[in-house]
């Protein structure tokens, strides 16, 4: 081959060869291109990297988190990350493992920021942040086999729903010396006011999870607890029955007993599970989706007969009672069209003449303990055909009768 065509041929491999590396580098910019409101721009890709790494489903809830820096990312970028999350957050936070995360409790995205700080006698910490405002403490609870024993990491974070209970949970894998184990928040209150909102240790679910689960990490845990059943898609209220008695069974070691009764009139029976004598929970189901509408409502203490229901007209009763009867309360609910259990009246009812009106019965007063009564409605004296108009008649008190294995052979016959 001639001097001449060779540096042709040459050259037109060059130019080639620079095109091809040019487009492959502009795909690569778009590719890694992401929104970004910071200042610093390596920073920001890194948190979006970390952000995609931990899954969504359809309710906008994280299924999981895989923190690991992979190969592809700029170790320099991640340095910038952690500066920039210590900047805002303090040099005690745990940047590995602090998300900006969409929560039932909160609206709009916050921050889950966990600390550790050695010369605390605490150590491990968390805080859900907004807008620089710490919204909810939220204490680190250990195994007692672990009390004594140092913090050396905190492994994996992920947030779900993991009760079906339609708050977001914060699910923990923690080692503390050389074992590791799993700790589950339960989230509450997100219909309720700020102050009502926070995040409390599933102790019994907690140590289920460490012992059964083989490899402890967020897939498989998530696996071990729902099955891969997901709420907003089940199939039918016997398959949502199903997988939430296997969460109340984990969280009460096998003690929680269930029935499924008829509260409104449609077809679909509601779900109570509890502890006879302690408490009630109460689920119902509609379209796929199921709810929780009572979340272990205690009785058997303090004057609390229990829950009662008028079979498919959709009133529930509960008596209460202070100062051994002298003080009784009676309050009649319904399960409201937002699926939730709503107050229709509270009557109070004093059986023993309050001479004096401050609320509870003097030593000059019991003497007309039984022998004297009035009912009050918002403060106002109603007489006792006004009380009864609001009793529905037929009422029987929510009770659990069954193990999860009659509750899931009931269902399974009711299915086909």
């Amino acid at each position: 081959m001639s001097g001449k065509k060779y540096f042709i041929l040459r050259t037109c491999v060059l130019v080639f060869i620079m095109l091809a590396a040019g487009m492959a580098a502009a795909c690569g910019r778009e590719d890694s291109e992401l929104e970004h409101n910071t200042e610093n721009e390596a920073a920001e890709i890194v948190t979006e990297q970390a952000a995609e790494n931990a899954v969504t489903d359809n309710n906008g809830n994280y299924n999981e988190n895989n923190t690991d820096i992979t190969e592809d990312e700029d170790v320099a970028a991640e340095a910038a990350r952690e500066a920039e999350l210590k900047k805002r957050f303090g040099e005690n936070c745990i940047a590995g493992q602090t998300f900006e995360v969409t929560l039932s409790e909160y609206n709009g995205k916050v921050w889950f920021v966990p600390f550790y700080s050695p010369e605390d006698e605490q150590g491990f910490s968390m805080q859900i942040i907004q807008d620089g405002e710490v919204l909810s403490d939220i204490h680190a609870f250990v195994p007692e086999n672990l009390e004594g024993q140092t913090f050396s990491s905190l492994d994996a974070v992920s947030f779900f729903d993991a009760d079906y209970d339609g708050n977001t949970d914060i699910v923990l894998v923690e080692t503390y010396g050389s074992t590791s184990f799993a700790a589950i928040y339960y989230g509450f209150g997100a219909d309720a006011e700020e102050y009502e909102r926070y995040f409390d240790w599933e102790e019994q679910l907690s140590d289920a999870v460490s012992k059964q689960v083989e490899v402890l990490t967020i897939p498989q845990i998530r696996s071990f607890l729902t099955e891969g059943k997901e709420n907003g898609k089940f199939s039918g209220y016997e398959e949502a029955y199903e997988a939430v008695s296997r969460i109340c069974a984990l969280e009460s070691d096998g003690e929680m007993q269930y029935s499924l009764i008829y509260v409104d009139d449609d077809d679909i029976p509601e779900l109570a599970a509890g502890v006879s004598g302690y408490y009630t929970s109460l689920y119902t189901y509609h379209d796929g989706t199921l709810y929780k509408v009572m979340d272990r409502w205690p009785y058997g203490a303090m004057g609390n007969a229990g829950y009662e229901y008028s079979p498919r007209k959709n009133s529930l009763r509960n008596y209460n009672n202070d100062y051994a009867g002298a003080i009784m309360y009676t309050t009649y609910m319904t399960m409201g069209a937002g699926y939730s259990i709503d107050t229709v009246v509270q009557i109070v009812s004093y059986n023993f003449d309050d001479v004096n009106q401050n609320g509870q019965p003097d030593e000059d007063e019991m003497d007309s303990m039984g022998l004297y009564g009035v009912s009050y409605i918002d403060g106002a004296e109603v007489s006792e055909e006004e009380c009864a108009a609001y009793d529905l008649g037929g009422y029987e008190f929510i009770t659990v009768t069954m193990n999860r294995e009659e509750l899931v052979k009931m269902l399974s016959e009711n299915k086909n």
